[in-house]
This record gives structure tokens, sequence and C-alpha cells, in this order.
């Protein structure tokens, strides 16, 4: 793939626009329930765990030049990354229909066209728009796109925090949920930071920048969402922007940040799909997963996406612990071989536990100790036998 190389100002302008989204929103919401300041230090504690995730697998990309399937082949082997490269197509597809549901049906209460799905088919096509325009033609786009975001987000923002008055919130959440709820939306990214820090002009000040941006924003709309349900004893944001009359401006941060954030979803599962084939072109493959997206969101209910947010930290959290383990700690590359079996089976231990530690209740959430068990058994596992596997 030849892009123009990104700056760090523009690597900081897409993450800026992937945090600024619905979902973001709507998941802050789910919050509530803790109150307004336990409710802020799980969030930033969430923040924290996921992002330093994130920044580590940037980073990964950024030293090598590879996309994020590509950075995984180091761990386990160029046959074995396909598994994870198609498990990432599987999620994007998901998250791509997430995402246009959710921005459809808050286009749809701020301006009603007749049915909620024209306003599905409109987004979908906009993000076909962006893909077709290309990351190396978007920066003047995304400086004006992120501009609009910026400012009408900072009223959105003002509107919702001028209120004083603390309302009872229905439903209860622990800590260590609210903790894991916190992290689930920068794991969610960590499959496809890779794809950008690795064509920035300088890779490594871009995935901290690219990082920072994102724990920034991403915490302002979690924000954002719990003060909505605490503060104006609402949860639908859609039905608070036009209660104050923001009408079209309510409409542009609804379409705005869906196609923006959605169009890493789309763009970095065509590079996932490059990466299982070299017959798959990659512009061609993200047109088609924001094709079946749309379909997928015109079609099927999938607004109930808290189960989807678990079941992508259960399965990249353990990867991405295997991945920083080998490239930092032990410093090994596998990408020559077809498999390496005892990275592949101590990732599928690292997922058994995390699916059993959420049964469990701990005051950090799953994803860290999870993270720590993994690392620590991937080290030990190729200090015990990791000279003996065959190639």
């Amino acid at each position: 793939m030849n892009e123009t190389k990104t700056t760090t100002f523009s690597n900081g302008l897409i993450w800026f626009g992937a945090a600024v989204s619905i979902a973001e929103i709507l998941t802050g919401t789910l919050i509530a329930p803790l109150g307004f300041t336990k409710g802020i230090a799980a969030i930033l504690l969430g923040h924290l765990i996921g992002c330093v995730l994130m920044y580590f697998a940037g980073l990964i990309g950024a030293k090598t030049g590879k996309s994020a399937m590509e950075t995984v082949k180091i761990s386990f082997g160029w046959k074995g990354s396909v598994l994870f490269s198609s498990l990432n197509v599987m999620q994007l597809v998901g998250w791509t229909a997430v995402m246009i549901v959710s921005g459809g049906a808050s286009a749809h209460s701020i301006i009603n066209l007749g049915e909620e799905w024209m306003w599905n088919i409109i987004i979908g096509a906009l993000i076909i728009l962006w893909v077709a325009v290309g990351i190396k033609n978007l920066s003047k786009l995304n400086v004006l796109a992120m501009s609009a975001l910026f400012l009408l987000t900072v009223i959105l923002s003002n509107i919702i925090f001028k209120e004083n008055t603390m309302l009872p919130v229905e439903g209860t959440i622990s800590f260590g949920s609210a903790v894991e709820l916190s992290a689930a939306m920068p794991l969610s990214w960590l499959p496809l930071i890779s794809d950008y820090t690795r064509n920035a002009r300088k890779p490594e000040n871009a995935a901290l920048v690219s990082t920072a941006v994102y724990f920034i924003v991403s915490c302002w709309m979690y924000i954002i969402g719990m003060g909505a349900a605490i503060f104006t004893g609402q949860s639908d944001i859609a039905q608070i922007m036009v209660s104050a009359g923001m009408g079209v401006a309510g409409l542009l941060i609804v379409i705005f940040s869906t196609v923006t954030t959605t169009f890493l979803d789309v763009y970095s599962a065509g590079v996932s799909a490059e990466s299982i084939s070299f017959k798959i072109k990659e512009k061609p493959a993200a047109i088609t997963v924001c094709i079946i997206g749309t379909v997928l969101a015109v079609f099927t209910p999938v607004t109930q996406y808290e189960g989807f947010l678990y079941l992508i930290g259960s399965v990249f959290a353990p990867m991405i612990a295997v991945l920083i383990v080998t490239y930092f700690v032990m410093k090994t590359d596998s990408s020559k071989k077809s498999f390496s079996w005892i990275n592949l089976l101590v990732w599928f231990i690292g997922f058994i536990i995390y699916r059993l530690f959420m049964q469990i209740d701990t005051i950090v959430g799953n994803t860290l100790p999870v993270m720590i068990i993994t690392a620590l058994l991937c080290i030990i596992a190729n200090k015990a036998i990791g000279g003996k596997e065959n190639v």
C-alpha cells in the first residue's frame, strides 16, 4: 500500500474523530448509576489501562512500519495471524453495523425522514465516500470536520453541565464493571491503531499523540454521556440536543462523529483483509465491509453492544499481551514461522481466563489482571519450552 506519509497532527485528528462518537457517549450513560465522582474515577482508570495498551500496540506498528495484523505475525506466525485478522474483520463488520445503527437512530430522533433505515443508508454512503477519498486526501476535510465537532461538543457539554442538580439514576453498576466498560473502547482499537501509526512521518510521536488525544476525548465523551444521565435524567443524547434547540447542529454532531469513527473501522477491515490474502485489495474490501455493515444495520437488531464490547476485550486483550511481551520483553520474531503454537496456546488460555474473570468483580476490572496473568504465562512458557518449539 503506497500512502503519503501523515503528520503527527493529522494522526491526532484521526483519533479525535475516533473518540467523538455516539457509541462512546451512550456507553458513558451506563456508568451513571455509580455517581458522578466515582464515575469519573472509573472512566479515567479504565481509559488509562486501555490507552496504555493502545499506545504499545501503536508503538509496535510505528517501530516496524507494519499494519496491526502484520505485527501480529511477530507473535503468532504468518499463518497463525490469519485467525486474528479474520476475527478482526468480523468484529469490524459488527462495529460498522453498531455505529451506523446508533448514528441512524440519533439522526432520526433529530430529523424524521420517515424511516430510520433511510439515515442508516445515508450514513453508510458517506462512509463509503470517506473511504473513496482515502486517508492521504482527508487532511483538509478532517480539519474542517474536527473543528466543527469540537465546537459542537463544547456546546453540548455546556447544555448538559449547566444543570446543578443531580437526579437519581436507576440501575446499579460496580466500580470494577465501570472500569471495564471504560477500558473496553480503547481495547476495541488495539487491532487498528498500527494501521495509522505505520504511515506517519514521525511514527513514534504519532503513536503517543494518537493515544493521548484519544484518551482525553474519549474520557470527555464518556463524561458527557454520564453527565447527561445524572444531570438531565435523559440518556438519549439526540433528544437532549433537540430539547436544547440544537437541531441542525445536533444532526451535524451525529453525522460527522459516526462517519469519522466508522471510517476507521471499515478502513482497517480492508487492511486486515489484505493481510489475509494478497489477492484482496484494501479499498474494495473496506467498501464491501461498509456495505455489509449497512445492510446489517438496516435489517438486523444490533442495538445491544455491551456484550459485544466484552467479547472484543476477551479476544484482543490477551492477544496484545502476548504481542507486547514477544516484542518488548522476549525480543523474538515468529513472522517467518507458519505458527507459534506456544503463543497461540497462551492466547487461548488468556481468552478463557478473561471469560472467567467476567464472573469476578475486581476493583480494576478484568483487563488489567488478565493482561498481567497472560504476560507472565507468555514469559514462562517461552522460557521453558520456547526453544524446543518446531517452526
